[in-house]
């Protein structure tokens, strides 16, 4: 595995960790019918939190090769191995387009 793959894993171990608080305080802090003292002092919780903690600094990346940009969802990887793999017909229900 690439460092950066490696890397990547144990950012989503952490997120991972912490979605379930991150889940509980933003419940808390968007209930109106709670106390405003309760209410900040979960907006305190929820800031004090690691940032790496949150799902928006996740970055899709391509399982093989560790690339960043133009990563398929569906499959985790870039479209360039995407191509090669296709062309190989390793790909299971992936064929190249013929009209």
């Amino acid at each position: 595995m690439k460092k950066r793959n490696i890397k990547d894993l144990k950012k989503r171990l952490f997120v991972y960790k912490y979605d379930y608080i991150r889940y509980k305080l933003k419940f808390i802090i968007n209930n109106t019918q709670l106390h405003p003292a309760i209410r900040y002092k979960a907006q305190l919780k929820l800031s004090n939190l690691v940032k790496d903690s949150a799902k928006t600094r996740l970055k899709n990346r391509c399982i093989l090769t560790g690339r960043s940009r133009s990563v398929y969802k569906k499959f985790k990887i870039s479209r360039i191995i995407f191509r090669e793999l296709a062309l190989k017909g390793l790909l299971v229900g992936i064929r190249k387009a013929s009209w």
